[in-house]
């Protein structure tokens, strides 16, 4: 989940000069003569954390951040960084974050890049004997929260509410414009389009990627807006640019604590797991260990929940959820049923020729 945007010409030259970096050094620390960096993590009362912002970062700081200045006196500055742009600090020794708010996915890629520190779980008491899922607890990351992508629409510009993927795609029962997400900004969206495609939930990986743009092609001309920041649908949403749009589940929820006339779909939700990771060269880890540990305490797991359509990876965090809490949460009993896991390790082995797809096929 990655809501700032860097220009297409930014990304390629960090991708060109990571590229020829990584082939000899992976993302190793790249240091010039007699440069060094140590990774010290002592006794800093300054954390600086990146996260994707929006409601996602004001739920953060209600819910974590302050309680735990509160508690511990160190302070949180958050940034809004895409993990493109950590690569290329760390390469150049100078990370200039803390600590990394972001999906597993992400984490996974950084892993095998060498930009991450691995995790030791023995400074996080709060895990132990928790119930996390073990795929929750991958060796260079800590699961934090589940998220949803969901499709949300305007309830005032469609006659009726559209049940699934299929009915966003049937542009002539469900008129207007539309959204959907970007490469740029994260996965694309290929599940939905074979979604509405008729490729059912337990069926969908791997991928059909020629099916999937294929399904793509057929909506394209509706789509006003392939949007590239975590913050555009809503606002496309919300000023009527769109009727219906894909957009993170919390920020539909925003939508409608504003007033707005905004409604979501839980059928057909991708779900995947946003969670911590050191950027490698890091030299506040003590903070980042004690930030971690916090953030995974029953309460706290809860309290954020109770803020934004994330759920708990913490068990007994979901016992101190109302009925009404969990009703918006991705891992509901109800909703489990009716969204889908993203699937990891297909999405690793296979992003970065989507991707290329992707420009070739907006290029066209």
């Amino acid at each position: 989940m990655e809501g700032n945007r860097i220009g297409r010409r930014t990304v390629l030259r960090t991708a060109g000069a990571l590229a020829a970096a990584t082939a000899v050094t992976g993302c190793g620390t790249l240091m010039g003569s007699g440069e060094s960096r140590t990774s010290s993590g002592g006794g800093k009362k300054r954390l600086v954390v990146s996260n994707s912002g929006g409601a996602y970062n004001d739920a953060l700081v209600k819910a974590i951040y302050e309680p735990f200045t509160k508690e511990t006196g160190i302070t949180v500055t958050t940034v809004n960084y895409q993990s493109a742009q950590v690569i290329a600090q760390v390469k150049q020794g100078r990370p200039q974050v803390d600590l990394m708010d972001n999906g597993l996915l992400i984490f996974q890629k950084m892993a095998r890049l060498d930009c991450l520190e691995p995790v030791d779980y023995d400074r996080l008491k709060s895990v132990k004997g928790s119930g996390i899922a073990q795929a929750q607890l991958p060796e260079h990351a800590v699961g934090k929260n589940v998220w949803a992508s969901v499709m949300a629409y305007r309830t005032d510009s469609l006659k009726r509410a559209p049940r699934n993927w299929a009915d966003f795609w049937n542009t002539h029962s469900f008129s207007g414009p539309r959204s959907l997400q970007s490469v740029e900004v994260d996965l694309p969206e290929l599940e939905f389009a074979l979604l509405a495609d008729g490729v059912p939930l337990d069926k969908l990986y791997p991928l059909d990627v020629d099916r999937a743009f294929a399904s793509m092609s057929r909506i394209r001309g509706d789509v006003k807006k392939f949007w590239n920041t975590g913050a555009l649908p809503a606002v496309l949403l919300g000023r009527k640019e769109v009727v219906a749009t894909s957009l993170w589940g919390g920020r539909a929820d925003e939508l409608i604590k504003q007033g707005q006339p905004v409604a979501y779909q839980w059928n057909g939700a991708r779900r995947m797991t946003n969670g911590w990771g050191i950027p490698k060269g890091a030299d506040n880890t003590d903070a980042a260990y004690k930030l971690i540990d916090f953030s995974l305490r029953p309460e706290v797991q809860a309290a954020f929940s109770k803020l934004y359509s994330g759920s708990p990876v913490v068990p007994a965090a979901i016992k101190l959820l109302s009925e009404d809490d969990l009703v918006n949460q991705p891992t509901s009993p109800k909703n489990l049923k009716t969204g889908f896991d993203a699937d990891v390790a297909w999405w690793d082995k296979n992003r970065d020729a989507v991707a290329k797809r992707w420009q070739e096929w907006a290029d066209a």
